[in-house]
C-alpha cells in the first residue's frame, strides 16, 4: 500500500468534517488572498466571493450581459476551484473502479466520466470526475470537497498498490457558450466535438490541456495551464472575443441548466437514483462501494423522490422552501433557485427534490415566498432560452439529465 505524501491517514475512520467559513474568516481571507484563485489574485479591484471553497470574482458586468455571453456568444470564467489528483500504482484501475459509480476500466483514451462516491449504505459522499489519458488516471474534485473525498478514498486503500498524488501548480479557466469552439480555433486550439473528452495542445509556447466538459444549454470547456500563465491566457481569451463572467452568473446558469451541485442540491443522505443523474452510473462495471444498494433499487423498483428541474412563476424562493400540491399535500422542496436575467424577459428556474405524487401529472405545485405565493412546474426538457422567444413548454413529465 502506498500513499501520497499529503494523505497518509492510516488511523482515519471517517471523513473529516469542516465547518463553513464565518463572515470574519472570509473577510480575513479576502484581505490576505489566502483562498483566492490565481485569477482572483491577478485581477485587482474586483469583489471576491466564496465559491466552491475558494475566493473568485463575483461579477464583471451586469447580469444580463454575462448571461447573454453564456447563452448566445462565448464567456470566459474562473475554474480555480477545481483540484486534480493523480491515481498511481499497479492496482489503480481496479481500486478506483471499486470506489466510484461510473466506468473506469472502459474509459477511452483522453476521456472522462462524472461519478458519485458512495458509502456502504449507498449514501452519496460527494462527486468527482475521473479522467483517463493513456494509462494515466486522474481525479478532478471541487475544492470544497477535496479534503473530505481524499480522506474517504484514502481510508479504503488497504492492501492495494495505489497512491493519491495531488497535482499542484496547474489551474484552469473556463470557456462557455455556443461560440466557444470558434474562439478556440482562432487561438490555434482544437475544438473537441464530444463532451467529456480531452486533448493536449500548445499555446504561447507552453503545453495546455483542453477538456470538453458536460453542458446542457451551452458547450463548456476547461483550459488547464500552469498558474503563472493564467493572467496571459485570460487576456488572450478576452482579446479574442470572450466576455468575462463571474461566479454569480455561472451559478445562475448552472441552475437553469439543471446541473446539481453536491452540498446544495445533492446531500449526504441521498441515494444515487434520487438525484436523477443516471449519467453518473454504470450498471456494467462490476462491484463498487454502495453498488448493492444501487442495483437493488434498479432491480426491485424506483425510489419515491427525484431531483427535478423546475420553472417558477412568482417570487424567488430560498433554498428549503416547501412545495405543495392542491389541498396542501407535500410535493417536494426547493434546493436552489435563480432568476435568470434575459433581454426577452427574466425567467426563474430551480432544482427541487420532488415526491412521486408531484410527478403524476398534477398541474398545481405551489410555494410561498416573500409573503406571496408562486407556482412551479417540472420541466420535461431543457428550457429554450433564445432571445425573443416565448417560454418553453412544460409538463409534469420527468426531466432527467441522461444525455
Amino acid at each position: 500500500m502506498r500513499f501520497g505524501a499529503q494523505f497518509s491517514l492510516k488511523n482515519c475512520t471517517q471523513p473529516a468534517k469542516r465547518s463553513p467559513m464565518t463572515e470574519t474568516a472570509i473577510s480575513q481571507a479576502v484581505q490576505t488572498n489566502s483562498l483566492a484563485t490565481p485569477l482572483a489574485q491577478s485581477i485587482a479591484g474586483r469583489e471576491l466571493v466564496a465559491f466552491h471553497g475558494v475566493l473568485t470574482p463575483r461579477k464583471f458586468d451586469a447580469a444580463e450581459a454575462e448571461t447573454a455571453a453564456l447563452l448566445f456568444a462565448v464567456a470566459v470564467h474562473d475554474l480555480g476551484w477545481l483540484r486534480r489528483v493523480a491515481v498511481r500504482g499497479e492496482d489503480r484501475f481496479r481500486w478506483l473502479s471499486g470506489m466510484v459509480t461510473n466506468t473506469v476500466n472502459d474509459l477511452g483514451t483522453n476521456a472522462g466520466a462524472w461519478n458519485l462516491v458512495l458509502n456502504a449504505q449507498g449514501r452519496i459522499q460527494g462527486d468527482l470526475h475521473v479522467w483517463r489519458e493513456g494509462e494515466a488516471l486522474e481525479l478532478a474534485i471541487a475544492a470544497d470537497q477535496y479534503d473530505r473525498l481524499l480522506t474517504h478514498l484514502d481510508h479504503f486503500i488497504i492492501m492495494d498498490d495505489v497512491e493519491l498524488v495531488p497535482l499542484d501548480g496547474e489551474t484552469a479557466l473556463g470557456l462557455s457558450g455556443p461560440q466557444a469552439a470558434d474562439l478556440l480555433l482562432r487561438l490555434g486550439l482544437p475544438a473537441l466535438p464530444e463532451s467529456l473528452t480531452s486533448a493536449r495542445a500548445t499555446w504561447n509556447g507552453k503545453e495546455l490541456r483542453l477538456v470538453r466538459a458536460y453542458g446542457v444549454l451551452a458547450p463548456h470547456y476547461e483550459l488547464w495551464v500552469q498558474a503563472a500563465q493564467i493572467p496571459a491566457l485570460w487576456k488572450a481569451l478576452v482579446k479574442t472575443g470572450a466576455t468575462p463572467v463571474g461566479a454569480k452568473s455561472l451559478e445562475s446558469f448552472r441552475i437553469a441548466e439543471g446541473i446539481p451541485v453536491y452540498g446544495i442540491d445533492i446531500a449526504e443522505k441521498d441515494l444515487a437514483q434520487e438525484t436523477s443523474q443516471m449519467r453518473a452510473l454504470s450498471f456494467n462495471k462490476g462491484c463498487y462501494l454502495g453498488q448493492e444498494i444501487v442495483e437493488r433499487i434498479r432491480s426491485r423498483g424506483s425510489v419515491h423522490r427525484h431531483l427535478r428541474s423546475l420553472e417558477l412563476v412568482g417570487p424567488l424562493p430560498p433554498a428549503g422552501t416547501e412545495l405543495t400540491l392542491e389541498g396542501g399535500k407535500p410535493a417536494g422542496q426547493i434546493t436552489s433557485a435563480v432568476e435568470l436575467m434575459l433581454s426577452s424577459g427574466n425567467r426563474s428556474f430551480a432544482l427541487g427534490m420532488m415526491r412521486g405524487e408531484a410527478e403524476l401529472g398534477s398541474p398545481f405545485i405551489a410555494y410561498s415566498a416573500e409573503s406571496a405565493t408562486g407556482k412551479a412546474h417540472i420541466l420535461a426538457a431543457p428550457p429554450e432560452l433564445v432571445a425573443g422567444e416565448q417560454h418553453s413548454k412544460s409538463s409534469s413529465q420527468q426531466y432527467r439529465l441522461e444525455k
